[in-house]
């Protein structure tokens, strides 16, 4: 028989409590409907009891929307009553009931005997019954417990696993190898056949994905998880690294519901709503894990893709690429010239690579995009030209007043002038040149993400790097700008933009 894996996300309250991290009313309510009904997690912490009456009004609004679901947890705490009374008159049913797991923080935190202890949740478990609730228990500190205090453990589960639905064992302090983790739940699954437990790790050592795979091939019912591993310190056990190592290692053995496709999206979302940008090499959603970079992997893929493995970007809804820099070959320059429809002689790529080479020695980052002005700078190409160019303007700012631009465009042979308000200059430029867009016929692509950087070590003098990404026709595109002025930046970058989707439209590159 192939077990399911239950998953269980806590994006919205372990992985909220990473630093500098907050979801507006909208962010929330939008995730909830895509860990819901797009990636089908089985369930979802929403939040921590009485954290404040905002957040209560939100889970209120959250019920009001998706329905009153088992799918829907909150954390609560043993505090006669509170808690539960708080969970309750949100519209949840399901409380995640926080009790002491280890003796250590029984008797430093509460000063309690476990006797007492187990009294406090028992009358709460009682309470939250009469209710029409369920219960869950979290044994915090679990790890440190099954360590030092084995015994109390037990005493605690022994007691408690015929009282609620599931017991929750959290790594608290990310201290657990694999191996630890198996042997700790072989043990209790060995002891509690029955009993349905759940495995909470966290992630301080970068173990989070392994202790989960060995968390299940010792019997564990349920994982919890976030998206791209938010949380406190080094975070918890990332979703989509451990549904796919899942699927990949053991789909023979285990299996969850969670559709892989929606992975890459919700990670995007939620760098976005959270403001953390994932490393670049983050495990199947990072920007680069589907970029090959030395010549020798993109000739072996060109001649039988001896480089692939079953992380086909295919599955996440993403493509591989080859990346154009000092290490690159003619595979990797060919791989990306087909996908820009361009042909070039040998004699051209191979002045082509060399630029290419000349610039990353620089540390210049080359990309898909900027291919086409790298060859029309090389080969002086008459054919690739700019369609659309922003021959001037002025943005003014001042304080408590809308910034406002005024610009002048060209596109083709014909200019236009526009003036816009907006939120920032950016903002007031590109409103202005919606408007001409609409006048003078050219295509401006929406934008996903913009941000800016300057070199290591740099000062505000430096010069600055505007990236911005954009979507156009389901796919999406990164212009990059270089100016000391971040707005003449902003505004390269989007001249580029332009230029790429009007050379697309004339098929002037086929």
């Amino acid at each position: 028989m192939v077990k399911k894996i239950e998953i269980m996300d806590t994006t919205l309250r372990d992985g909220e409590q990473m630093a500098n991290v907050s979801y507006t009313e909208g962010e929330k309510i939008n995730i909830v409907n895509i860990l819901l009904n797009f990636l089908k997690v089985d369930r979802i912490e929403l939040t921590s009891a009485r954290v404040a009456d905002s957040e209560f009004q939100l889970i209120r609004k959250i019920v009001e929307k998706f329905g009153q679901r088992d799918e829907f947890e909150i954390l609560g705490f043993v505090d006669m009553g509170k808690s539960i009374d708080w969970i309750y008159n949100t519209g949840v049913r399901v409380i995640n009931l926080l009790t002491k797991g280890s003796l250590k923080h029984l008797s430093v935190q509460l000063k309690k005997t476990p006797e007492e202890h187990l009294s406090d949740i028992l009358k709460e478990i009682d309470y939250a019954m009469k209710k029409g609730m369920k219960v869950n228990v979290y044994l915090e500190d679990w790890s440190n417990g099954m360590i030092h205090s084995k015994d109390y453990v037990f005493f605690l589960i022994e007691n408690l696993k015929d009282r609620v639905n599931r017991i929750m064992l959290p790594d608290t302090l990310g201290v657990l190898v694999p191996e630890n983790v198996f042997d700790f739940i072989k043990e209790l699954k060995d002891i509690f056949p029955d009993t349905n437990f759940d495995f909470h790790p966290h992630n301080d050592y970068g173990l989070g994905t392994a202790n989960c795979l060995a968390a299940i091939r010792a019997g564990v019912d349920g994982l919890h998880v976030t998206v791209n591993g938010m949380g406190e310190r080094a975070g918890n056990a990332p979703l989509e690294e451990v549904v796919v190592a899942i699927k990949d290692f053991y789909s023979d053995r285990f299996y969850t519901t969670i559709d892989e496709k929606y992975l890459y999206k919700t990670s995007k979302t939620v760098q976005l709503y959270s403001t953390v940008r994932m490393a670049a090499n983050k495990p199947i959603v990072g920007d680069n894990v589907f970029t090959q970079t030395a010549g020798v992997h993109a000739d072996g893929d060109k001649k039988g893709n001896l480089y692939e493995n079953k992380l086909n970007p295919a599955r996440f809804g993403r493509e591989r690429e080859y990346a154009l820099g000092k290490l690159s070959g003619k595979a990797n320059l060919e791989h990306n010239l087909k996908k820009l429809g361009i042909y070039l002689n040998e004699e051209e790529k191979a002045k082509v690579l060399q630029k290419i080479v000349e610039f990353s020695a620089l540390k210049h980052v080359i990309t898909l995009e900027d291919l086409p002005y790298i060859i029309d700078d090389i080969l002086e190409s008459k054919e690739i030209k700019n369609i659309f160019s922003v021959v001037s303007y002025v943005i003014t700012s001042s304080h408590e007043l809308k910034p406002i631009a005024s610009i002048m465009v060209k596109y083709k042979d014909t200019t236009c002038e526009s003036i816009s308000m907006g939120d920032g200059g950016f903002d007031a430029f590109f409103k202005a040149l919606k408007i001409a867009a609409k006048t003078l016929g050219f295509t401006v692509p929406n934008l996903v993400d913009y941000y800016v950087n300057i070199p290591p070590g740099g000062s505000s003098e430096a010069l600055v790097q505007t990236t911005i990404s954009w979507e156009f026709e389901g796919k999406e595109y990164k212009t990059k700008g270089v100016h000391s002025d971040q707005l003449m930046a902003a505004i390269k970058a989007t001249e580029k933009a332009i230029n790429i989707i009007e050379l697309k439209k004339e098929s002037v590159l086929e």
